[in-house]
């Protein structure tokens, strides 16, 4: 996603041994740090989207400042490697595709493809435009991925096969997202893609979810959210999305919020005011609960959990300096958080992976 626009405050030295509720009264989030993972190489000052590969048992983020996906492994809660070879400030967006593969956006308009055991870089995809390749989503009923250029004028979406020849099928361009796109998922339930649209025609107060079939590249729609700037979406039970209100719409000046959006109704059912200022957000199908990498929360940042549902804000728990991105294992239901440097956390001086376990 978009680099921040502002630095978060450093955490206070009271939170660094353990996270505690933000609310009195909250329902506990029934997590607990589980596991602070030292980030090696270069200290960890950029970064970008997670992602969890289920059949590797595998956790990568993308490590800007090593240019590379970092792995964390998912059993053993230990580093497990990292995958060179991404340009200057890549790389960006990050999904898990197939049985051993993460695909990520990079700079110069590219898309790798990284092979997970051989931790290394086997494909390389370019999309033909001009800025980064940021955001993407698997679409594994059509073989697709597909990857926003978010900074792009226009932004536009490239259709790519995950076959071998990695065909790039047709792109479509959506000169009404003034300020880019945001996360992209696929709905099995519907088979579309549904696209975040921070803002809509040079207006910031009105941003979207854009509905778009996968296999004609058509525009079918636009879900209207206010006041929202809209930033990671995550697909919950019920064909219902956790829209995580952005850190750029609480910059602008709107309250920290999430939404719940239904799209068979397409339309907002529910709106969360105790966690917002999200950048990644994800839902989690052993638990069936939403988390979200609330960076520009009120009084810091937070993993905001919430319960898939009932829709109901569970509980906030204090993460770390820059922690905008977030994944889970659902087989564990631990949570990865990764953490910029910083003397605050032990064992965070380089930077780290805070991951949250169940009591």
């Amino acid at each position: 996603m978009r680099t921040l626009l502002f630095a978060t405050l450093a955490l206070a030295t009271a939170v660094a041994s353990s996270p505690a509720l933000s609310a009195p009264g909250a329902a506990s989030p029934s997590l607990h740090v589980a596991a602070t993972i030292p980030v090696p190489g270069h200290p960890l000052k950029s970064f970008d989207i997670s992602a969890f590969s289920t059949p590797s048992d595998i956790y990568g983020f993308s490590d800007r400042s090593n240019h590379a996906v970092d792995l964390v492994d998912g059993a053993s809660d230990r580093f497990a490697g990292r995958v060179t070879g991404f340009a200057h400030g890549g790389p960006n967006g990050l999904v898990a595709v197939g049985h051993r593969q993460f695909w990520a956006g990079d700079g110069g308009s590219r898309l790798r493809v990284v092979d997970i055991p051989s931790r290394r870089i086997i494909g390389t995809i370019d999309t033909g435009g001009r800025q980064r390749v940021d955001e993407l989503a698997y679409d594994p009923r059509d073989h697709l991925v597909v990857a926003a250029n978010n900074a792009d004028d226009p932004p536009f979406l490239s259709f790519v096969s995950t076959a071998a020849d990695h065909r790039i099928f047709g792109k479509l361009a959506l000169p009404q997202a003034t300020d880019g796109l945001e996360q992209p998922l696929w709905n099995p339930a519907d088979g579309k893609i549904y696209v975040s649209v921070p803002e809509l025609d040079h207006r910031k107060a009105d941003g979207g979810i854009a509905v778009i079939d996968p296999v004609t590249r058509q525009l079918q729609g636009m879900i209207h959210v206010a006041r929202c700037m809209p930033g990671g979406l995550a697909l919950g039970p019920h064909d219902q999305v956790l829209v995580g209100c952005s850190d750029d719409a609480v910059a602008a000046g709107f309250a920290p919020r999430s939404l719940i959006v239904d799209l068979h109704a397409r339309k907002v059912v529910a709106t969360l005011r105790q966690v917002g200022g999200s950048d990644e957000v994800w839902y989690d199908p052993g638990s069936s609960r939403y988390y979200l990498a609330a960076v520009a929360n009120s009084g810091g940042p937070v993993l905001g959990v919430v319960d898939g549902r009932s829709n109901a804000w569970i509980g906030n728990l204090a993460t770390g300096d820059r922690a905008h991105s977030v994944a889970a294992n659902p087989y564990s239901g631990q949570v990865f958080v990764p953490i910029a440097a910083n003397g605050d956390i032990k064992g965070c001086s380089n930077g780290c992976v805070r991951v949250f376990g169940k009591h």
